[in-house]
């Protein structure tokens, strides 16, 4: 990791930390989501600077070291398309390959939708591109534990983060996102708790990654991660006509609890999604689980560098 680079970036009102390695004319930028950071794309960066490409993860506004938006709760996703292009702008690129997971995949759907001018191709890890404007995920089939429910609470989730340092809460999140199953608490019991503090991390983190993402995070905290993207799903721009007309991947993990929401599943395999992305690859991995571009860098890579060249002339 020694060759990526780490540089502030004037983008409108404020300054966001942006990692970069490679040069060239063609750029891959990375959209992370929660609780990654920049650093989650490490692996990624590394693979396609060594094919030629130039690599650019930002930290978004309100996280890690980028900065704080003076009105954090009147953020919603767009503000992420916003800050993506102006970043693109103040670098000087007028076209990008955009890799995005989680809720950094709505954002580089949206972005494909807004400025498919600013748009080679999109990659995205798990999460599919859905009618803009609606629930992202359906809450009302699940318990009221889902965690999504609970983290749109307002100042649910801050009180159960808080009874913990910065660390023990990215541990937690991690071990309890790398698992198949949904994360449903019970009645009497809150996210935090469905972890037993014994239980060690995923053999393909590390203490020195959990140490790198706490020490990011102890710089922006939690506040407004839980605001952009939970409390903000069903806030977006009117959109006309929102296809993504540029050549997409959807890399899915068989084992991403993220399949057993009801509808995700289905809406994938059927092919739903090509009402709203017409030139739609999908590609599976067996043992992926909602990190598996940590969990399975080489697999991850290898179908990002095929599509990348695939696309890239």
């Amino acid at each position: 990791m020694e060759k990526i680079q780490h540089t502030n970036v004037q983008v409108s009102e404020l300054k966001l930390h942006v990692a970069e390695i490679g040069s060239g004319p063609k750029v891959v930028l990375f959209f992370h989501g929660f609780p990654e950071i920049w650093y989650t794309w490490r692996h990624q960066m590394v693979a396609v600077a060594n094919k030629g490409y130039r690599a650019i993860a930002f930290d978004h506004r309100g996280y890690g070291l980028s900065e704080q938006p003076a009105e954090p709760e009147r953020a919603t996703l767009l503000d992420l398309v916003d800050d993506a292009v102006a970043l693109l702008d103040s670098l000087g690129i007028d076209k990008a390959f955009i890799v995005g997971k989680d809720f950094g995949a709505l954002s580089a759907y949206r972005l494909g939708v807004l400025h498919p001018e600013r748009v080679s191709a999109i990659i995205t890890l798990g999460t599919p591109f859905i009618q803009p404007g609606l629930s992202v995920v359906q809450n009302h089939p699940l318990p009221e534990g889902f965690y999504i429910s609970r983290w749109q609470e307002p100042g649910r989730a801050e009180a159960d983060f808080g009874r913990f340092d910065v660390k023990t809460v990215i541990r937690n999140i991690y071990i309890l996102f790398s698992r198949s199953e949904i994360p449903i608490a019970a009645a009497d019991q809150e996210i935090m708790d469905l972890i037993d503090p014994a239980t060690p991390l995923p053999p393909w983190f590390s203490e020195e990654d959990l140490s790198v993402y706490a020490s990011l995070y102890e710089k922006s905290g939690f506040c407004f991660a839980l605001q952009v993207p939970y409390r903000k799903l069903k806030v977006d721009r009117s959109l006309i006509d929102p296809k993504v007309s540029a050549p997409s991947l959807l890399i899915v993990g068989e084992k991403d609890y993220s399949l057993k929401i009801p509808g995700v599943n289905s809406y994938i395999r059927t092919g739903a999604m090509k009402h709203l992305v017409p030139d739609l690859d999908v590609k599976f991995i067996e043992e992926g689980t909602h990190f598996m571009h940590e969990q399975l860098p080489e697999q991850v890579n290898q179908l990002i560098i095929a599509f990348l060249g695939k696309h890239g002339a």
